[in-house]
C-alpha cells in the first residue's frame, strides 16, 4: 500500500550519527508496511469466526485506511508544534496502544471492537508516515533525497512481503474447524475467544516490539534541532482546483483501493476449489508472491523508466493489471490463482509514477500536495468494501471488476498526462519530490 505525507514546514539539523538515523527511518517503513499488510491475513479469519459476507469482512479495511483520512493532517500539525522525533514516539505509542486493543476485543469476541483496535492502529501508522517522508528527504544532502526515498520504499515492501507469510502461520494455521453458525450465546462467545487468542498472541508480540522502540526514539528525541514554520497546511486543498494535480489524486484513491481490495481477496480467492483449492494457511503464504512481486516490479521499473516515459510505463502497467483480472476471472486452477498474484507486479511502479505525474509542476507547493495525496489513500478504505458487496452479490470472480475500473481510470490519467506533459504556467517537473510508498 503507498503513502506521501504533507509537510510540516519545519526544517531540522542533527546531532550525531545522521546514519543512524536513517536506519531508523528505514526500520520504521518496514515496520508499518508489514503490519498494514497482516490486514490481508486478519480478513479470512475473522470473516471465518463471525460468519461475515465479503462486504462485511472489507471492514477490516475501512476501519484501517479511515485513519488515514481522518489523522493525517492533525498528524502534521502535532509534528508542527511537537517534533519529528517526539512525534514518532506518540506514533509507536498508538500503534502499541491499537494491538493491545486486539485483547478486550478477544475476550468480548465482538467483531465492531476488532474494527475499534485496527483504526487505533491505522491511527498510529499514519502518525508514523507523516514522520517518516520529511525525515528521510532532510537526512543527507539534497540531491541524494530521491535514493534515499528510493531505498526506504524497499523496506516497506520487505515488510509487506515477509509479514504475510509470518502472520499466516501465527493466525490462519489455526482456522477453526468447528463451524461457527452452529453455535449460539456463550458457547458462541466463547469459541470466537478461544479462537481469536492466535490474533492476540501475535498482536502483543507487535506491541512489546513497538514499545522498545517508541522508548529509544523518545531517548534520542532531542538529536533533531529543529526550526519552527507557520506553515498552513489547510491551504493545500486549493491545489485540487488544478485538473492535473485532481485527477491524479483520484488516481491515488483508485490505485490504493484496487490495491488493497485485490490483496484482501487472495487468501480467499486461492481456497476456492476452481482456483487453486489451498488451505488457508497455504492460500495466506501465497500473499508473498503478490507483495513480493510489487518489490520486484519496483527495480524493473525504475530500470525501464530510464527509456519509457512514465505515463506511458504506467499506460502499460494498468494495462496488464487489467489484462491479468481478464485472465483470472475467465480461467480456472492455477492460471487463475496466479495471474491473480501476478497482479502485484504491474502494482509496482504505480504509486510513485501516479505521484510525480500528479506533482508536475506544483514547484515549491509539492510538499502541500503530498499531504492532500496522503489523505487519498481512503480509497483503500472504500473500494475493497465496494468490491466486497460485488462479490456477496455475484462472486469473487465477478468482483474483481471493481478494481479493473479503478486499473481503468488510472489508465485514463495516464493517457490524459501523455496528452498534456506539464501545464501551463507551472513549474518544471523536477521540481517535485518522489513520494514514499507504504
Amino acid at each position: 500500500m503507498a503513502l506521501s505525507v504533507a509537510s510540516t514546514g519545519r526544517a531540522a539539523e542533527t546531532t550525531g550519527s545522521v546514519a543512524s538515523l536513517r536506519w531508523f527511518v528505514f526500520a520504521l517503513f518496514f515496520i508499518f508496511g508489514g503490519i498494514t499488510s497482516l490486514n490481508d491475513v486478519l480478513i479470512p479469519k475473522l470473516k471465518e469466526l463471525f460468519t461475515l459476507s465479503y462486504h462485511e469482512a472489507m471492514l477490516v479495511q475501512s476501519a484501517f485506511f479511515a485513519a488515514y483520512f481522518i489523522v493525517s493532517l492533525p498528524a502534521a500539525m502535532i509534528v508542527q508544534r511537537m517534533g519529528y522525533m517526539r512525534t514518532a514516539s506518540i506514533g509507536l505509542l498508538t500503534m502499541m496502544a491499537g494491538c493491545l486493543l486486539f485483547v478486550p476485543a478477544s475476550g468480548a469476541g465482538e467483531f465492531g471492537l476488532f474494527l475499534g483496535a485496527l483504526f487505533v492502529l491505522g491511527a498510529g501508522i499514519t502518525i508514523v508516515q507523516v514522520v517518516a517522508n520529511p525525515l528521510i528527504s532532510m537526512l543527507g544532502a539534497p540531491r541524494t533525497a530521491h535514493s534515499r526515498l528510493t531505498f526506504a520504499q524497499a523496506f516497506n515492501s520487505l515488510g509487506t512481503t515477509i509479514f504475510p507469510p509470518v502472520g499466516s502461520i501465527l493466525i490462519l494455521g489455526s482456522l477453526a474447524t468447528v463451524d461457527p453458525s452452529t453455535l449460539s450465546g456463550g458457547a458462541l462467545a466463547a469459541f470466537r475467544a478461544e479462537e481469536t487468542r492466535t490474533i492476540v498472541h501475535t498482536y502483543l508480540g507487535l506491541a512489546a516490539a513497538l514499545l522498545v522502540i517508541a522508548g529509544v526514539v523518545w531517548m534520542g528525541r532531542n538529536r533533531l534541532r529543529e526550526h519552527q514554520a507557520q506553515d498552513n497546511i489547510l491551504q493545500a486543498f486549493g491545489l485540487l482546483k488544478r485538473l492535473r494535480f485532481a485527477f491524479g489524486t483520484l488516481g491515488i484513491f483508485l490505485y490504493v483501493g484496487a490495491e488493497v481490495a485485490i490483496g484482501s481477496l487472495i487468501v480467499n480467492y486461492l481456497v476456492q476449489s476452481d482456483v487453486m483449492g489451498l488451505g488457508a494457511e497455504d492460500a495466506g503464504k501465497h500473499l508473498i508472491f503478490y507483495w513480493g512481486g510489487a518489490l520486484v516490479g519496483r527495480f524493473i521499473g525504475a530500470a525501464l523508466m530510464r527509456f519509457i516515459a512514465p505515463a506511458r510505463m504506467l499506460m502499460a502497467v494498468t494495462f496488464g493489471a487489467i489484462l491479468l483480472i481478464l485472465i483470472s476471472a475467465n480461467t480456472t486452477g492455477i492460471v487463475s490463482g496466479w495471474s491473480l498474484l501476478a497482479i502485484g507486479l504491474m502494482n509496482a511502479i504505480m504509486f510513485p509514477t501516479i505521484f510525480s505525474l500528479a506533482s508536475e509542476g506544483l514547484g515549491e507547493r509539492a510538499a502541500e500536495g503530498s499531504g492532500i495525496i496522503c489523505m487519498a489513500i481512503v480509497g483503500g478504505a472504500i473500494v475493497p468494501l465496494l468490491t466486497g458487496k460485488a462479490a456477496d452479490v455475484t462472486s469473487l470472480r465477478f468482483a474483481l471488476i471493481v478494481p479493473a475500473v479503478c486499473y481503468a481510470l488510472i489508465a485514463a490519467f495516464a493517457y490524459y498526462c501523455r496528452r498534456n506533459p506539464t501545464e501551463l504556467g507551472l513549474a518544471e517537473p523536477g521540481d517535485a519530490l518522489p513520494p514514499v510508498e507504504a
